[in-house]
This record gives C-alpha cells, structure tokens and sequence, in this order.
C-alpha cells in the first residue's frame, strides 16, 4: 500500500471522539412544565444519545422518585422544598457537602448548572472545591421578576447575586444576541449565545382538533385567540385582557383561551365568564392546543426566550408580541405575526385587533410561521452545545484521555 492510500484510509476512518461525562444540576426537570424543564430535557436527552455519560442532578419531585439509573441517564435526586406560591414546583436546598462527595467518587469531566437556586449555588461551590469546570445558563429573568411581586427594592441585589454567580463559572449560555447584548452591559463575563429549538413534529398544523375547538365555543370560521404560559403577574395578562376585551367589541364570537395555571387563574376567571380556561396541558395535548388556535397572543416582556413562540409558529399560528426575546428573533410583522415595540401596549392592542380582523391574512401568515422555524431543530441545538462544552475542556482534554484510558481494564490493552 502506498502513501496516498493510507492517507486516504486514515480519512475514512477518522478517530472517534472520547466520549464526556456531564453532570447536569437543575431546580427544575420534566414532569414540570416550564421552558427551562423542557430545554434542559432536549439537551440531557440530546447528549445522551450522542453517546455520552450524563448525570441529572435534581431535586426529588414525588415520593415515587428514585434516583438510579435508567434507560435514558444516571439522575440523583436531592431532597427538594415547594416553590412559594407554586406548590407543584420543587427547589433545591443547600447540599455542598453531598455534592463534593458524589464527584469525589464519581468524578465529571464537567459540571453544567442550568438554575441558580440553593442546588445550583451548592453545585458551583462544589466545583471551586473540586476544581471541576462549570458552566452555566442564564434562562430566567428573577430579576425583572421582582418589580411584578411587590418587591422591586430587590431588582438591584438579586441582578448582582446573578452577577456573581455566572462569573464564577467558565462559561454562561443564553439564548438570544439581545440578551447577551443587555447583560455584557450589566458586567456579566464569558457570554455565548446558544439558542433554543422547537420539536416541528410535535408542534405541527396537523394537530389541529375541531372537537376541541367545539370544545371551546368556537363555531365554523369563528375565531380562537390562545395564549400559553403561567398565569402570573410577570406574564403581562392585564394586557393581555384589554387586547382581547377590545377585540371582543368588534368580533363577539371571538373566544380567548388561556392554557396553562399559576396564582392569577381565580382573579381572571372572575374577570371573565367568555374565556376557557384549559389549564396546565403538555405533550401531544399541548400540540393540539396550540395548533387549533388561529391567532397566538404572548404579551410577555419579562421572557429570555419564549419557547411558547416557536411553539405557536411551529403549528402555523401566527403571533402577537413584543420586539422582544424570541419574537425579536423569529417573528416578522406581516410574514408571520406581528412585532410591536416593546414600551407600546397600544401598540399590541392595535395589531390583535387588526390581525384578527383578516381571515385571509392569518392563513397566509399561517403558511410563513411554519417555514420560519423548521432550522430550528433541536440535532443542531444540541450540537453546538456540546462544541460549546468541548472548547471549555479543550485544555484538558488529554489529561482527561489519559484518566480515561487508565480506567480501560488491561486485559483490553493486550
């Protein structure tokens, strides 16, 4: 064999990549429903089936939890405390010391923490003791959060708390240009943008349901404006009422349905006796919900993505909403939706009300939401995360070979 003919064999089979070990550490994981649960569900579940060893570190949900390994990855549930005002969500409670000692004995290559709870802190600690590489996402807004709860005083110390945190990691992960634009500006270090994806067979017009439609009141031709998300202050729902109050003085047999729950339901259902309230649904429930509405409201500015946006045009139905997180990205005024600015809540009421007035237009609109996210699997969200993980370890990655081949048995060697 000459040399050309071994060089072309070596490109033909090119050495495989050494497989990571990942430990994942969450407040929050599947059955609950949220966008942080269902992203980390797609990349713990993506890059296990890349063939790589994962850990879930997580609070235990239900008495029926049990940590172990399954089918899917190794999960160790940690003892966990109900969320204030959210009783079916769980957050962590300090756990360093458990932490040190589960990596002491089964060590990660590294340490990915998705919330910034009491578990996440703990896991960060846990690293600097360890010297184990950490990285981390930025997925929710607390901060902005806490001018909707009475308690904007705190905006200011729980933005330098989120600070503090992500900068002790190597590097922090956000989904969109903008944010990682605002928070540059806030002093946060080692930003990357990595987006999120949207499961287009899932989230498909195919699951459109006329039953359910029915189901809501909804006859013929008539029109269904539907809003997913917690019904909470921080969702912007004052707003999103008074668009669809307005819109039900021009098109009475308009009907809003609310999917989803949280502590405004009781206030809202007071407020109106024509809204359907579908409460919390997910899965292939959520899918048929979503694709058998015509138009999609989401009023929310306090978001750093808005899975729920890709959700929506996913399943052909147009969108509403700010110039803002996943919007500002994905929906195009008169294409697929509509972009308003995001100080403007006149604005916002303006186009619901012109969107809904045009059967045609929301067809067409339809037609384009669908085609403007199918790139956006969740293969190459996946993908580029693990590239973003991989460059964090590349100087260490042939001590970790090493380590690695001294755990390969030596009869194997021979």
């Amino acid at each position: 064999m000459d040399d050309l003919d071994a060089g072309l064999l070596v490109q033909e089979y090119p050495a495989p990549r050494r497989s990571l070990r990942v430990a994942f550490v969450s407040e929050t994981y599947p059955p609950e429903v949220n966008g942080v649960a269902m992203t980390l569900a797609h990349l713990v579940q993506g890059l296990h089936a890349r063939n790589h060893d994962v850990q879930l570190v997580r609070p235990r949900q239900a008495k029926a939890d049990a940590s172990g390994t399954s089918e899917r990855f190794h999960e160790v549930l940690m003892r966990g405390l109900p969320v204030p005002r959210y009783p079916s969500l769980r957050m962590g409670v300090p756990s360093k010391r458990a932490l040190v000692r589960l990596w002491s004995f089964h060590r990660p290559d590294i340490v990915h923490i998705a919330t910034e709870g009491p578990l996440g802190w703990s896991a960060l600690k846990a690293c600097e003791h360890l010297k184990l590489p950490v990285t981390s996402d930025f997925r929710t807004n607390f901060h902005a959060y806490s001018q909707h709860y009475g308690v904007g005083w705190l905006r200011k110390p729980i933005m330098a708390y989120l600070r503090k945190f992500h900068n002790a990691t190597q590097r922090t992960f956000v989904p969109t240009p903008k944010l990682l634009e605002d928070l540059s500006g806030c002093g946060f270090k080692g930003l990357r943008v990595v987006s999120r994806g949207v499961d287009t067979a899932l989230f498909h017009p195919d699951k459109r349901d006329a039953d359910l439609r029915r189901q809501w009141g909804v006859k013929g031709e008539g029109l269904a404006v539907v809003c997913v998300g917690r019904l909470a202050p921080e969702k912007n729902l004052d707003l999103l009422m008074k668009a669809f109050d307005a819109l039900a003085t021009q098109m009475p047999s308009a009907r809003l349905i609310l999917v989803g729950d949280g502590p405004m339901r009781l206030q809202l259902q007071s407020r109106r006796r024509d809204v359907h309230f579908a409460g919390q649904r997910s899965g292939e429930d959520l899918a048929r919900h979503v694709a058998s509405g015509d138009l999609f409201l989401f009023p929310s500015k306090t978001e750093t993505f808005g899975n729920v946006v890709t959700e929506a045009l996913s399943s052909a139905v147009p969108v509403i909403a700010f110039d803002h997180a996943a919007a500002a990205q994905l929906v195009r005024t008169n294409v697929n939706g509509w972009r308003v600015p995001l100080e403007n809540d006149k604005a916002f009421v303006d186009a619901t009300i012109q969107a809904a007035m045009d059967h045609e237009r929301l067809t067409r609109w339809g037609q384009e939401a669908r085609k403007s996210v199918l790139s956006l699997d969740w293969n190459s969200i996946v993908a580029q995360f693990e590239g973003e993980l991989r460059e964090v370890l590349m100087p260490a990655e042939p001590a970790l070979a090493v380590a690695h081949a001294r755990a390969v048995p030596s009869s194997l060697l021979q």
